[in-house]
């Protein structure tokens, strides 16, 4: 029997050939998505945790996500919170989501401050010298054919200078003068979120209290960096499950197709050879089997070429877009093929069961 089915497979290899592609395509639309949002996430999460601070502050009404909400802190206040027990740096910093050209979230920083967090490791160059000087770090710096020291780059319709070049893993890869990212968004004298360092994280819980317990400040949001990586998670990111669902659903209903157009043209075009077997001897359950067989044996193939071309699509995106960062977690590896696989093989019950179904006598008169 396994000998027939290989041979039913070599025999119409068109045939089988597209409906391994579409397994795999089914694989590589999943894979796909979840390597970059996943990326994405962790990339975002990893970079923000190198800021080194151990608190986040926030207006009342602000998103957990970096970017997104403007700047409606007035600076002035970080003033109150550096004179706290426990607080040993307080740094206001400006987060703007760029959507020109790349998605990426620009940092306006107050130099001094931000670097007392967690000092810069400079590979290159220097701090700001001037008001339109960018610092950027090493990932942006070897993108679109590197960068250097002294080059231009446009931020937001304006040409910065960069003035030097830094390990990455320290909050945005583009990072300017506060005030001059304060200027250009309307926002002069305001900020996105104060990041704060205690003398010890252990004092973290007593920094929140007398924040809260300070005039202006009983409002805004603090939460420790733990928690706000807590929060990171692609539950608590809205979209991020809906998307995946509907992208996974079109690569099911794909795959789910091809395999039962597949299926379907193969038990019309072998009702003869079907009676022959029937005639034999061959049970129900004999053909339903052959024909599952013959549908796993391509979504085996398909989920194997899958994953192939997902791993084949990170390394492209790593070169041409050296700045996006694509994971593909090992659990999604398995829950791809898994999905892709119990899709080929619901494709191919229809069609099995017609085969099962089919009257010996019939099959052998069939022309």
């Amino acid at each position: 029997m396994n000998k027939l089915i290989l041979a039913n497979l070599l025999h119409r290899p068109v045939r089988s050939i597209i409906s391994i592609l579409a397994v795999a395509i089914e694989v590589v639309m999943i894979l796909s998505i979840v390597g970059i949002f996943m990326g994405m996430l962790n990339d975002q999460k990893a970079r923000t945790n190198g800021i080194g601070a151990d608190l986040l502050l926030r207006p009342s009404n602000a998103s957990y996500m970096n970017g997104v909400g403007g700047a409606p802190m007035p600076i002035k206040n970080i003033e109150a919170i550096r004179r706290l027990p426990h607080v040993a740096a307080a740094s206001p910093v400006i987060q703007n989501l760029s959507t020109a050209g790349k998605v990426e979230v620009l940092y306006g920083i107050e130099y001094q401050s931000f670097n007392s967090l967690k000092p810069f490791v400079f590979l290159s160059g220097s701090p700001f010298q001037g008001p339109y000087d960018v610092i950027v770090d090493d990932v942006f710096a070897g993108s679109d054919g590197g960068y250097h020291v002294g080059d231009s780059i446009p931020i937001m319709k304006q040409n910065f200078r960069i003035s030097g070049i830094v390990e990455h893993g320290k909050g945005g890869r583009k990072l300017v003068p506060i005030e001059t990212m304060g200027t250009m968004m309307g926002a002069d004298g305001k900020s996105s979120v104060f990041y704060i360092k205690c003398d010890n994280s252990a004092n973290a819980d007593a920094v929140m209290a007398e924040i809260h317990g300070t005039r202006g400040l009983e409002d805004t949001q603090i939460q420790t960096m733990d928690e706000w990586l807590s929060m990171m998670t692609p539950e608590k990111l809205p979209g991020f499950n809906i998307s995946l669902n509907v992208v996974t659903g079109i690569a099911v209903v794909v795959g789910f197709l091809v395999i039962f157009q597949s299926m379907y043209t193969a038990v019309l075009e072998r009702t003869r050879e079907i009676g022959i077997l029937k005639s034999m001897g061959a049970s129900k359950v004999t053909i339903v089997s052959m024909v599952l067989r013959e549908s796993g044996l391509m979504a085996l193939a398909g989920v194997a070429v899958g994953m192939l071309g997902a791993v084949g699509i990170r390394i492209l995106l790593a070169h041409a877009f050296p700045t996006l960062s694509v994971e593909i977690p090992g659990v999604w590896l398995v829950r791809g093929a898994l999905i892709a696989f119990a899709g080929a093989i619901l494709g191919a019950l229809y069609p099995a069961w017609i085969a099962a179904r089919k009257d010996p006598i019939d099959a052998l008169a069939y022309e």
